[in-house]
């Protein structure tokens, strides 16, 4: 399955993602998202890790106001796309 970043507050999420079957890895920093197909952020911030400009090549989804099997329909409709 795919590589998918989540924040780290975002537990209900990772924790559906991995059940998925996904690998899925804590966004602390801009590092975090190196080989992520795809990466979560809560919307609470926008710029969630410091960062200006955009550092990953796969899709953000902004989960605010989604609960975790949203989020999760979501994910696989984006990474069904790529």
């Amino acid at each position: 399955m795919a590589r998918i970043g989540v924040e780290e507050t975002m537990t209900d999420v990772k924790e559906a993602l991995a059940e998925m079957g996904h690998d899925v890895v804590d966004l602390k920093s801009e590092d975090d998202t190196a080989y992520c197909d795809c990466c979560v952020i809560s919307g609470q911030d926008k710029d969630v890790m410091g960062m200006s400009t955009a550092s990953i090549a796969g899709s953000v989804i902004n989960a605010d106001g989604c609960n975790a099997q949203e989020v999760c329909n979501m994910v696989n409709d984006k990474l069904n796309r790529q």
